[in-house]
């Protein structure tokens, strides 16, 4: 996309078009922004299969004008036999990414659905969660073209998921990667979706469907049990905010990295750049990402285990102080330790003003690679980022504790009366993309789109990369390659519009209803209005 699209009835962005699609449906049928946004969540589990799914979990920020932002936490616990002694007794020192022993904690994305509607009936949402999940069903049913993506994360992933249960048959054509345009179908998917359209979220955990996807899990050799299932709950919760010259802007708490997506801009809102893309605007919030993820590493996990608050990391006094240890001509050595992650975000804002900022995940691409026999339900591997550790570490596996979570969607109010949801895809790249389009558009100027479209850079690993250097795409300039060399940057450069950036995405509603979107070219999707 070079455009920024512009509508005033309603706006949807999503990485895939036909999730988007499905989603401005959904709104010229009357739903607002949070069942549009079930509707494109729903759609992508099954379109974008190698990003997300409903064996995962999901993030929102809803906000409707006038109110508070709320937050709604769909994060799956730890099973009741998942302990340290569980993988130690089978001679894991770390917990498997791949396979059954991956899926050692409940998906809970499902729920977050049902949480995000009972907010939704208060805002006048009224639609059938049949009629939200429609278009997903169709895909699943009738199939869908695999996207360039999809094939290429099969032919590199192959080797680590051929011989994971189910995965083979759910995705594989004839025993090779389907190509690029080829159509691929999800029939047990499918059913799954039309059933939970049909009986409700309560049935994935649980209903008749609960005990199949409980049975297909234990036969695999997954930890999570029926019972696992039946305790869980999604629950609403209070946003992280903080304020910055001309905006408030709202992530999401722990056990996400939503502390660092703040941080980043409170600390480079701080160090007195004026001009956007050069040297000062990159250095200045690749410095401030690694201030804000050496705080992530050390505190953030499982809330309830948590030694310190997070919301006191984004005090002025705090701010200002890791401020003023980056160097504005200097990079501070690097790596920390790195973080990978998979995942959807997707954004709506409908004409009376309700927004919706989503995410949803498997973790890594195809998540654990289980796929359910009876359900068809692909699983997810976010239990991975636990660690197999007796001490206090807020990461430490235990039953029941929430994993930490790359996952963190973004809300912004302006003093003006703009209202803004933006997001991306991709690990620890999602922090650092985030502080770009926002920086971009907020703090210089930029068009929506032009803010997404423009090169971007990410330090550390996202999807796909095991290397942690400071990746830079190649439509920066030679010289402002050199410069950050030059400042101790170990730079790595990328081909243009690469999917290793992420995939992001915005929509911002104007004080006078107009709304704007943009999507990412380097994904296949689309910003829809009408």
């Amino acid at each position: 996309m070079l455009n920024t699209v512009r509508a005033r009835r309603g706006m949807v962005t999503s990485p895939h078009h036909l999730a988007s699609e499905a989603g401005l449906r959904i709104l010229r049928d009357g739903g607002n922004a949070i069942e549009a946004t079930v509707a494109m969540a729903a759609a992508l589990a099954v379109v974008y299969p190698h990003m997300n799914g409903i064996g995962g979990d999901g993030f929102w920020l809803i906000a409707a004008p006038g109110q508070e932002p709320v937050a709604v936490e769909a994060c799956g616990q730890a099973a009741a036999l998942a302990d340290v002694s569980y993988y130690r007794e089978r001679g894991f020192a770390s917990i498997p990414t791949r396979g059954p022993l991956a899926a050692n904690t409940v998906a809970a994305t499902v729920s977050g659905w049902g949480e995000a509607l009972r907010i939704s009936s208060g805002h006048g949402g009224a639609l059938p969660l049949s009629r939200l999940v429609e278009d997903a069903v169709w895909y699943a049913d009738e199939g869908f073209p695999v996207t360039a993506s999809q094939n290429e994360l099969t032919v590199s992933k192959l080797g680590e998921l051929r011989d994971v249960p189910g995965f083979v048959d759910a995705f594989l054509a004839g025993g090779s990667a389907p190509a690029t345009g080829e159509t691929l179908k999800s029939p047990a998917l499918a059913r799954t979706l039309h059933r939970i359209g049909r009986d409700g979220v309560d049935d994935f955990y649980t209903g008749a469907l609960a005990r199949e996807i409980a049975a297909d899990l234990e036969t695999s050799g997954s930890p999570v049990r029926g019972e696992d299932l039946e305790r869980h709950r999604a629950r609403s919760r209070a946003p992280l905010s903080m304020k910055l010259p001309g905006a408030t802007l709202y992530n999401f708490p722990p056990p996400t990295q939503g502390l660092s997506s703040l941080m980043i801009l409170g600390i480079f809102s701080r160090l007195g750049v004026r001009d956007a893309d050069g040297f000062s605007h990159i250095h200045g919030l690749v410095e401030a990402t690694k201030q804000a993820f050496l705080v992530r590493d050390r505190i953030i996990g499982d809330p309830d285990a948590m030694a310190h608050a997070p919301d006191a990391f984004l005090d002025g006094s705090v701010l200002d102080s890791l401020a003023h240890k980056i160097d504005p001509g200097r990079a501070l050595p690097w790596p920390a330790p790195p973080l990978a992650g998979d995942t959807v975000w997707l954004g709506a804002i409908d004409k009376d003003g309700i927004s919706a900022s989503f995410i949803q995940s498997i973790f890594f691409e195809f998540g654990s690679g289980l796929v359910l026999p009876q359900t068809g339900v692909l699983w997810q591997n976010r239990g991975a980022s636990f660690v197999l550790s007796d001490d206090n570490n807020p990461r430490a596996l235990r039953p029941g504790r929430r994993p930490f979570h790359t996952l963190n969607p973004a809300f912004a109010r302006f003093d003006d009366g703009r209202d803004m949801v933006y997001g991306t895809m991709g690990g620890e790249g999602q922090p650092q993309t985030q502080a770009a389009i926002f920086s971009r558009y907020a703090m210089f100027g930029q068009e929506l789109q032009t803010a997404v479209t423009a090169p971007r850079w990410l330090l550390g690993r996202t999807w796909g990369e095991e290397s942690v250097t400071l990746k830079l795409e190649n439509r920066f300039s030679p010289d402002m390659i050199s410069e950050l060399r030059a400042a101790g940057h170990n730079v790595e450069v990328l081909d243009e519009f690469t999917s290793t950036m992420g995939h992001a995405g915005a929509i911002v509603r104007q004080k006078s209803g107009l709304l704007e979107g943009a999507a990412d070219p380097r994904s296949d999707g689309a910003a829809n209005g009408f």
